[in-house]
């Protein structure tokens, strides 16, 4: 039986909703899943477990890229795959769109960009493809990024700054019929453009230099 080349690696914050449903759609693929439990107040833990997914808990919430560094001690493949644990439509071949590049010596970071899911969250990958949390790189590369464990939302804008620094050729590729649930769909309105707001607001801090 071959080893597996990647391990897929999903950060979760109180995804009760939708993490079983991520995992169930990774898992055929071929990979090993591990969902990262960023201090969950929810089921998030039990439902990614029983889907199948190994789960590091972690308390308490440490944002994005503490989550990944936590995440990146239980991976022992070359590759990585980031997902969100928030996906509507995820299919095990998104995952191969994903990592075929890297495995090919075509890219050294693939992103994946939302086609033909949800029109907000396809609206919103056009306009900042490089916001995006579905992506594929060399494990190594990822432990590498400087300041990982302290990023929070901006974690996608340090990756994609980092690659640029160091030259990496990143692919970006569609991920057609995939989607996200919004902030607002998961935490009611009010919070939810308040969190987004909050997200936005240290993504511009991160663009502006305003911080490391």
């Amino acid at each position: 039986m071959n080893e597996p080349v990647a391990t897929v690696l999903i950060p979760a914050f109180n995804e009760e909703g939708t993490i079983a449903s991520v995992v169930e759609a990774a898992r055929p693929a071929g990979f090993p899943v591990v969902v990262v439990d960023d201090g969950s107040s929810d089921a998030t833990a039990e439902r990614a477990a029983q889907a199948g997914a190994e789960v590091v808990r972690i308390t308490p919430n440490r944002g994005k890229g503490g989550a990944y560094a936590a995440g990146l001690e239980r991976v022992k493949t070359p590759f990585v795959i980031l997902l969100d644990a928030d996906l509507v439509g995820l299919r095990p071949e998104h995952l191969r769109t994903l990592l075929e590049p890297l495995l090919e010596g075509r890219a050294e970071m693939v992103v994946g960009v939302f086609r033909g899911g949800r029109w907000l969250s396809d609206f919103g990958n056009r306009i900042t493809p490089q916001l995006s949390g579905q992506r594929a790189l060399a494990t190594e590369q990822l432990r590498s990024l400087p300041g990982l464990e302290d990023a929070r939302y901006d974690v996608e804008l340090k990756l994609t700054r980092h690659a640029r620094r160091e030259g990496w050729r990143v692919r970006y590729v569609p991920l057609t019929g995939l989607g996200q649930r919004l902030k607002e769909e998961k935490r009611g309105l009010l919070a939810g453009f308040a969190h987004r707001l909050r997200m936005y607001a240290q993504i511009l801090r991160y663009a502006l230099g305003l911080k490391d």
